[in-house]
């Protein structure tokens, strides 16, 4: 007989099972709640955040480069406009397959596909990348006859930096180029991550690098709505960029071409100082090299023609190459003597052509000597024996006191990366520069040479310019500079640059007087005389011949029987007028010989356009480039004669190494413009305004679509003159400036008017 159930405990049981589950439902809906409130209470602006981020992206607008420009407004550099392919690559399914699609329509290289995967790489899928560039009109007509094919693909213009004149004054410009690793870590741990989010291109060398934080601008960013695939469907907010500043220079780019001309297909450097201000009117090195080639990244044949040359063009010898100075030190061995009360200008020392300390016989030039020698004579005669018995007399230590505040192996502080000391040696320098003990000893004898500018010393071109500044200047000593002027590129305010207060060295005016006579005895009747005959100024100056190798003590110095380079270097300083001086240089020419024969012709043709506008006429000019001139031969041109004729093609360029867009301000602005002291009729033909130089340098080329110069080089055409191209500067992409770039310009000359000097005495 079966057992009945009790039904009141199975329902009690029930119940309870009941009341279980309802706390269980409760706690787990409460658990639900707090999480609830959790989220969206205590943490509701972070995942509203979260969810704005998935809705939108934020896409970096990358700003117009500033402008660079020389001291007439020359535009050195700028940017100009290029059709890319880019690609967006959220919008493509099989991008592979696309890519090959495309290479049927236009070549695409194994470089192209690289670059564009380290793009996608580093950038966001919504972002369009460019797969090519610089496109032709041929190119673009092809794919938008088929751009129906590719969706997610298209033509855009995009900016690339233009340097106009390609090599000419390349290592004072500079370039830039693609962000390495190393600067993409240093912008890492920088404030300046942000800004550049989006950009590729960095300044590399020269004024590009010195002033990249004047010149990049600042990044803007588009805040756009995406669908969940990551496409963008909307611009919800945007925040433009700001261009770059305008940057104007101190340097007169017709001047730095004269000058790079000179020097044809020798090596060296030239620096010319304003020594009232320190602004620097030229800085050469030689040989040069075309910064456009670095700007989408330079291939591998041009880097290793330029990284492997024997003549090294990516050095900059201005600011970087250290020679001795040669005779050209003599002069501040002088000043130094009269301001220590060493030697007094009247005192005579007997020179047979030799010196002798101990039992080592320090040479002379030539087989004879000069006899009674005072310091006039020394300087103009270029006497060794008095200079060796002067350092004798002074020591190494005082010499290295007199010379430091002169800039000599010394950091000058020039606004350009990458200056070096050069070495003024003293027994604290040997001692930290050498290891072993007898090494680190200074001996009485290495004090000899440093008198004639030999031995130990090394320094640059621009500590041998400003020294020769500082004397001409009474010894009041200007930091050298390049920037003179920016100009915002919004409020379009010019700003002048702030400079730095001059150091008065506190020399005595009669001291500086007896060495600024003997130098004008040099440019007179001494080493140089032949070269600056005829002046209608007056100017200063000292010839130096610097040994590359030492010469053995019973050895006679013979330049046939040496390698090129192992023969002295040809250095030579001055500056002019004498009497109020408006320019200061140093120039050296490397394993040329005499500075007589190779520099002082430079500085001789330097003068002449910065302060009559003469320009060398073609045999002159040839004459200088190998060395075989002294006084100009024949007739100079007026640099306000000088005229390029223009042609239909936009992108031809001239003999005088410009492209179009230098033709243009040459043609309106010769040197006499800036600086001439020629006669008032002169400049009433010569001096053009600011609109006609605007309205000529507006008119610098068309471009064509690819943004490639289409023709060859032509030879110029002045009037009345024929002359060949001098060098060959690379074609590069034409430009155009655009209405805002024509006002930078304006207000840059209407800040900075082309100056007219006093008259010449």
């Amino acid at each position: 007989m079966a057992e009945l159930r009790n039904l009141q405990l199975d329902l009690a049981y029930f119940h309870e099972r009941v009341s279980v589950a309802r706390i269980f439902i409760f706690c787990c809906f409460l658990l639900l709640f707090t999480r609830l409130i959790f989220l969206q209470v205590f943490r509701q602006e972070e995942y509203m955040l979260k969810a704005e981020s998935n809705r939108t992206s934020v896409v970096p607008t990358v700003p117009n480069r500033g402008l660079i420009l020389d001291r007439n407004g020359v535009v050195l550099a700028t940017n100009y406009s290029a059709y890319t392919l880019e690609i967006t690559p959220s919008k493509i399914e099989n991008l592979e397959e696309i890519i090959d699609q495309l290479s049927t329509i236009m070549p695409i290289a194994t470089k192209d596909r690289k670059r564009f995967r380290k793009l996608m790489e580093e950038s966001k899928g919504f972002e369009s990348l460019p797969i090519r560039t610089r496109l032709t009109d041929e190119e673009v007509a092809r794919f938008s006859v088929q751009q129906f094919r590719f969706p997610g693909v298209e033509v855009k213009a995009r900016l690339y930096r233009n340097y106009p004149y390609g090599e000419l004054a390349s290592h004072v410009i500079g370039y830039i180029g693609r962000i390495n690793e190393a600067e993409k870590n240093e912008l890492k741990n920088s404030d300046d991550e942000a800004n550049y989010r989006g950009t590729e291109y960095i300044g590399k060398l020269g004024i590009e690098q010195a002033y990249e934080h004047l010149l990049h601008g600042i990044t803007g960013v588009e805040e756009l709505e995406t669908s969940a695939g990551g496409r963008a469907v909307r611009l919800l907010n945007s925040n433009p960029a700001t261009p770059g500043a305008t940057i104007q220079l101190s340097i007169d780019i017709k001047l730095q071409y004269l000058i790079e001309t000179m020097f044809g297909n020798r090596r060296g450097a030239l620096v010319a100082f304003d020594p009232k201000n320190g602004e620097i009117l030229a800085l050469v090195s030689k040989p040069t090299f075309d910064p456009n080639l670095f700007v989408e990244g330079i291939d591998s044949e041009n880097w290793k023609a330029l990284n492997h040359s024997i003549d090294k063009p990516l050095l900059n010898r201005a600011i970087r190459g250290t020679y001795p100075p040669g005779s050209t030190y003599k002069p501040f061995m002088a000043m130094a003597a009269l301001q220590t009360g060493t030697r007094s200008a009247t005192a005579i020392i007997n020179d047979p052509g030799y010196w002798m300390f101990g039992d080592h016989k320090f040479r002379s030039h030539g087989d004879g000597g000069l006899g009674a020698v005072d310091m006039y004579r020394s300087i103009v005669k270029s006497s060794n024996v008095y200079y060796y018995s002067l350092a004798n007399d002074l020591g190494v230590e005082a010499m290295y006191d007199f010379m430091a505040p002169l800039g000599f192996g010394q950091i000058t502080g020039i606004d350009l990366n990458g200056e070096v000391k050069g070495v003024l040696p003293n027994q604290e320098w040997k001692r930290k520069t050498y290891k072993r003990p007898e090494q680190r000893k200074w001996y009485d004898g290495e004090t000899i040479s440093l008198g004639i500018g030999q031995g130990y010393n090394a320094f640059t071109m621009l500590q041998l310019a400003q020294a020769t500044s500082i004397v001409a200047n009474g010894g009041i000593k200007h930091k050298p500079h390049l920037m003179i002027a920016t100009q915002d590129p919004i409020s379009r305010k010019i700003t002048p640059v702030e400079k730095s207060p001059p150091i008065v060295l506190g020399y005595k005016p009669e001291n500086v007087e007896v060495v600024k006579n003997a130098l004008v005895g040099v440019a007179r009747e001494g080493t140089s005389a032949r070269a600056f005959a005829g002046t209608s100024y007056v100017s200063a100056g000292k010839t130096g011949t610097a040994q590359a190798v030492t010469i053995g003590q019973k050895d006679k110095y013979d330049a046939a029987k040496l390698e090129e380079a192992q023969r002295d270097h040809a250095v030579y300083m001055a500056f002019a007028p004498a009497d109020n001086p408006q320019i200061a240089l140093a120039v050296i020419v490397e394993n040329a010989g005499f500075g007589a024969e190779h520099a002082a012709p430079i500085a001789r043709r330097v003068f002449d356009y910065w302060l009559k506008g003469d320009f060398p006429n073609e045999v002159d000019m040839a004459a200088v480039q190998i060395g075989n001139a002294a006084a100009p031969i024949g007739t100079p041109i007026k640099a306000s004669d000088v005229k390029l004729n223009t042609t239909s093609s936009a992108s031809a360029l001239s003999g005088l190494g410009f492209g179009l867009a230098a033709t243009a301000n040459l043609a309106s602005s010769g040197a006499s413009d800036a600086k001439t002291g020629a006669s008032s009729s002169n400049k009433a033909s010569s001096s053009p305004n600011s609109t006609s130089t605007l309205n000529t340098t507006a008119k610098l080329a068309t471009q064509n679509s690819s943004g490639v110069a289409n023709t060859a080089m032509s030879p110029a055409s002045f009037t009345g003159h024929n002359i060949p191209a001098l060098i060959a500067v690379p074609q590069t992409p034409n430009i155009e400036l655009n209405a805002h770039q024509i006002e930078q310009q304006k207000h840059m000359q209407t800040y900075y008017p082309r100056r007219t000097p006093p008259p010449v005495r």
